[in-house]
């Protein structure tokens, strides 16, 4: 088969199934293996958006991460959370692949006992709501798009 049409078909099923982004170089959850701590390659083979970041990274259903963390550059919004570290200067105090690595699969960074989800693993251990059972809690691209939030907080 022509590499053009199998991009076309899988280009098709990503909009049958409803994907905002498809790409022929998208690392699927499976995939994604963390290696000593560190996952170098974009999940999509593209920079993420890191205004969408601020808007996954802030939304209480997506990536909720002010439940955990505070974060001065989200003054604004209530609640910022104590249980995980403040993530202002982040970017200055992780690599790029470490960051995107705790992303991925905070267990395989930070232990299994991390309280931290792995936001895109299939499977997130005894904590998981039940209807993200066998799905990830963000999808590649909003992976991609918090991470190049997190490295503009420096």
């Amino acid at each position: 088969m022509k590499k053009s049409f199998v991009v076309a078909i899988a280009a098709a099923g990503g909009l049958l199934l409803g994907a905002s982004y498809v790409s022929a170089q998208m690392i699927s959850p499976e995939m994604a293996m963390i290696k000593d701590g560190m996952f170098s390659k974009s999940l999509t083979g593209a920079a993420g958006d890191p205004a969408k970041g601020k808007k996954t990274f802030a939304n209480r259903k997506l990536g909720n991460c002010l439940a955990c963390h505070a974060n001065q550059d989200m003054a604004d919004q209530p609640f910022h959370g104590e249980v995980g570290p403040p993530l202002d200067g982040v970017a200055d105090r992780y690599e790029e692949a470490e960051l995107r690595a705790i992303l991925i699969n905070s267990k395989a960074v930070l232990g299994d006992d991390t309280i931290m989800p792995s936001f895109y693993r299939l499977e997130n251990g005894v904590r998981t709501l039940k209807k993200f059972k066998g799905k990830t809690i963000l999808n590649a691209e909003q992976v991609e798009d918090v991470l190049a939030y997190l490295k503009t907080l420096k």
